[in-house]
C-alpha cells in the first residue's frame, strides 16, 4: 500500500485538493495555500481630535446714532414711497408679461400725448392679478403679509416694503379711473341710440319709388366725373297695388314735406310746385346693362344706403348686400349723407344731357355716345348748398367756424369707426342745410371713391400704379401720396380724411387752401414742408389753430386722429368747467359728464334736438372714451397754460 506524503501546507495528509480548514486570523493566508490572495490587514487610522472650537469675534461698539431734524425723516419717507412705487409698477410689470420698459423713443415737440399709452395688461385690475398670484384675495397685499408670507430675510425687507407701500398706493388711483371708464361706458350706451340722423320726409310707400316713372324730374343741380344730379319729387299718390301698411313715420310725412325749408304741403299735388328730393344719375361706361353688374360695379356708391333703399320689388336685391357686394354698409350719422332710394332704370334724355354730358350718354339718345342703355339711379335728399357755395356768400363767425369743422370731424370719426375712408373730400362734396336756429349743417356726400371693403378695412394693399389711390390729388394726404407700389406696401387710411379736414379749415374761416392756389404758389402735400404752412386767420380760436396744425402733420403717427381732435373741440366749446380746476380727478371728470349727459336728454324732451349743439353734445356722448377724453384735456390745458 503506497505511502502518501504528508502535506505541509494543508497541515495533515492527504492531496493538494484537500479541504483548506481557516486560519485562526479570519482570512486567507500563506497556510491557506493561495499565496496571490494574501493581503496584510491595514493599519488602523489615528483617532480623530475633535477640532477647537472657533474664537468668538469681540463686540464692536457701535458709533452714536446720529439725530436727524423731522424735517430730514419726512424727506426720507417720501423718497421711500416714491421708490416703492415706482418699484412696485416694474415689479408688476414684468411679473405680468409686459417685459423689460425701453427707453422711449425722443418725441417731436407737440407729439408728446398724440400716441395712446400702452395699458396696464388688465387695466385697473392688475394689482388684483398680483395679489391673486401671491395667494391673496380682498386688495393688494399688506407689507406685514408680505414679509410673513416670504420669510424675508432683513436684507431684502426693505425692497418687500417698498413693493407693498407701491400696491396700497396704486390701488385707489387705478379703482377711481376703472369706476370712470364704466361710468363712460354707461353713458356711451345710452347715447349710442340716439345718435341717428332723423329720418327724411318722403313720403314714401313701402314699396314705392323703384322706379324713375315714379318721380317728377326738374333741373339739374350739378354734375361731376361720374354721375349728374338733379332736383326731383314724388308727386303721385300711394298705388293700390302697394302694400298697405305704412310705416308711422311714412304715414305721417306722406301729408307734410319739409318744414326746414319753411314749407309746408298738404296735397300730393302741391309737391311739383317744390322739389326736396335730389336724384343722382350715375354715368354708367364699363359696368353693362344688366342690374346685377351695374349695383356689383357701382356698389361704392351704396355705402351710405338705408336698409330699405334696396328692398322694394322694383330693382330690389334679395341677397345679402354684404355677399353680393363686399362693402361694409354704413350706419346713419346726423352728418352723413343717407341714400333713400337705390335702383336700377333705363337712361333718359334728361334736361340738358345732350350740352352737358352727350358723350356718356347711350347711342339710342346720340349716336356718338359712349353710354349703356341701363345705369344706376339713387334718390337723397335735396339740401339748399355745397360747403364751397356757402362759403363764397359769408364767411362764418370764429364760433360758427368751430361748430362747422367739429361736424367734419364727427363724420370722418364715425366713418373710420366703421372702418370705411372717403378718400375725396372738398368742400364741393359738403351738404348744406340749417337748423331751426340758422346754424348750418354739414353733410358729408358722395362715396364714389370711398373704401369700403369687408376683407382690407382702411389698409389697401399697393401693389402696382393700376391700385386706385383715391379721387382728389391736392387734398390726398402725404402717405398716400407718396406711397410707392411694391409686394408689401400696404397704405393706412386711418387719419387720411383728418388731414383733408385741417385742410378744408382754411376755407371754413375765409382763408385760401394752401394747397389750392390760382398762381401757381400752391404747396404740394407731396412735398411741403410743416413750416411752410401758412397761419389761420387771427380770428380763430387758439383751439382751432393747434388743431389744425396737428392735423396737418406729415408722419400719421404724430397726426391728431378724428375722434382726439374732435374731443379737444368739444372741451373747448362746453368744457370751461372741467378745464379750470387746478387737477383732472376721475369724480370731476364723471360729474360733469353726467351734467351734460342730463341737459343733453332734457333739450330733447323740450324739442331742441334737432339743434346742431344738440346733435354735437349727442355724437359726443356716444363715442366716449375716458383715454381719449384725458388725453384731448391734457393737450388743450398745455396749450392755455403756456399762454399765461
Amino acid at each position: 500500500m503506497p505511502v502518501r506524503s504528508r502535506n505541509p501546507f494543508t497541515g495533515g495528509g492527504g492531496s493538494l485538493g484537500g479541504a483548506r480548514r481557516p486560519c485562526k486570523q479570519g482570512t486567507l493566508c500563506p497556510c491557506s495555500g493561495n499565496l496571490s490572495l494574501f493581503r496584510p490587514p491595514p493599519p488602523p487610522p489615528p483617532p480623530r481630535r475633535a477640532a477647537p472650537p472657533p474664537a468668538r469675534p469681540r463686540p464692536v461698539p457701535a458709533p452714536p446714532a446720529k439725530r436727524h431734524s423731522p424735517a430730514v425723516g419726512i424727506m426720507a419717507l417720501r423718497q421711500a414711497l416714491g421708490r416703492g412705487v415706482r418699484l412696485g409698477r416694474d415689479a408688476l410689470w414684468r411679473w405680468l408679461g409686459g417685459g423689460g420698459r425701453a427707453a422711449p423713443a425722443p418725441v417731436p415737440p407737440g407729439g408728446l400725448l398724440l400716441r395712446r399709452p400702452p395699458a396696464p395688461p388688465a387695466r385697473a385690475g392688475f394689482l388684483r392679478e398680483a395679489a391673486a398670484r401671491l395667494g391673496l384675495s380682498g386688495g393688494p397685499p399688506s407689507p406685514r403679509l408680505l414679509l410673513l408670507r416670504y420669510r424675508v430675510p432683513p436684507a431684502g425687507r426693505g425692497l418687500r416694503l417698498a413693493l407693498g407701500l407701491g400696491l396700497a398706493l396704486l390701488e385707489p388711483a387705478l379703482a377711481e379711473r376703472k369706476q370712470a371708464d364704466e361710468a363712460c361706458r354707461d353713458i356711451q350706451t345710452i347715447f349710442v341710440q340716439r345718435n341717428k340722423p332723423p329720418k327724411y320726409q318722403l313720403g314714401f310707400l313701402r314699396q314705392q319709388g323703384f322706379r324713375l316713372e315714379e318721380y317728377c324730374i326738374g333741373q339739374p343741380i350739378g354734375k361731376g366725373c361720374s354721375a349728374a344730379v338733379y332736383e326731383a319729387a314724388f308727386p303721385f299718390a300711394p298705388s293700390p297695388k302697394a302694400d298697405v301698411q305704412l310705416e308711422a313715420e311714412d304715414l305721417n310725412r306722406h301729408n307734410h314735406l319739409d318744414t326746414q325749408a319753411g314749407e309746408e304741403v298738404h296735397q300730393a299735388s302741391d309737391w311739383k310746385d317744390g322739389y326736396p328730393l335730389a336724384i343722382k344719375m350715375m354715368w354708367n361706361i364699363s359696368a353693362g346693362s344688366s342690374s346685377e353688374g351695374i349695383l356689383s360695379t357701382m356698389s361704392q356708391e351704396l355705402v351710405p344706403a338705408s336698409r330699405s333703399a334696396l328692398s322694394g320689388e322694383f330693382g330690389a336685391v334679395t341677397s345679402s348686400r354684404r355677399l353680393l357686394f363686399g362693402k361694409k354698409r354704413l350706419k346713419g350719422h346726423p352728418n352723413i349723407i343717407q341714400v333713400v332710394r337705390a335702383f336700377t332704370s333705363r337712361v333718359p334724355l334728361l334736361p340738358g344731357a345732350t350740352v352737358d354730358y352727350p358723350d356718356v350718354l347711350p347711342s339710342t339718345l346720340n349716336p356718338s355716345g359712349i353710354g349703356h342703355s341701363r345705369t344706376l339711379f339713387l334718390v337723397m335728399k335735396n339740401y339748399p348748398c355745397t360747403l364751397r357755395q356757402y362759403l363764397c356768400e359769408r364767411i362764418p363767425a370764429p364760433h360758427l367756424g368751430t361748430v362747422m369743422i367739429l361736424q367734419l370731424l364727427e363724420g370722418v370719426d364715425h366713418l373710420v369707426h366703421h372702418g370705411v375712408a372717403h378718400r375725396d373730400l372738398k368742400t364741393d362734396n359738403i351738404l348744406v342745410e340749417f337748423d331751426s336756429t340758422g346754424c348750418p349743417i354739414l353733410v358729408i356726400s358722395d362715396f364714389g371713391c370711398c373704401l369700403a371693403d369687408e376683407k382690407i378695412g382702411l389698409r389697401l394693399p399697393f401693389t402696382s400704379w393700376y391700385v386706385d389711390r383715391g379721387g382728389n390729388g391736392c387734398l390726398m394726404a402725404p402717405e398716400v401720396v407718396t406711397a410707392s407700389p411694391g409686394p408689401r406696401v400696404v397704405i393706412d387710411y386711418t387719419k387720411a380724411d383728418a388731414w383733408a379736414v385741417g385742410a378744408m379749415a382754411y376755407e371754413i374761416f375765409g382763408a385760401q387752401n394752401p394747397f389750392y392756389s390760382k398762381e401757381g404758389t400752391a404747396l404740394e402735400s407731396r412735398s411741403y414742408k410743416e413750416e411752410e404752412l401758412p397761419p389761420l386767420p387771427e380770428v380763430a380760436p387758439l383751439a382751432v389753430k393747434k388743431v389744425i396744425g396737428l392735423l396737418l402733420r406729415r408722419d400719421p403717427e404724430q397726426r391728431l386722429s378724428a375722434r382726439v381732435a374732435a374731443n379737444i373741440l368739444h372741451l373747448s366749446l362746453w368744457g370751461e368747467n372741467i378745464l379750470s380746476r387746478k387737477e383732472l380727478r376721475p369724480a370731476k371728470v364723471v360729474g360733469w359728464l353726467l351734467h351734460q349727459s342730463a341737459a343733453t336728454l332734457l333739450m330733447g324732451r323740450l324739442g331742441d334736438g334737432d339743434r346742431v349743439e344738440t346733435t354735437l353734445k349727442r355724437c359726443f356722448l356716444a363715442n366716449l372714451e375716458y383715454e381719449e377724453l384725458l388725453q384731448a384735456a391734457a393737450l388743450l390745458r398745455s396749450w392755455t397754460r403756456a399762454l399765461l
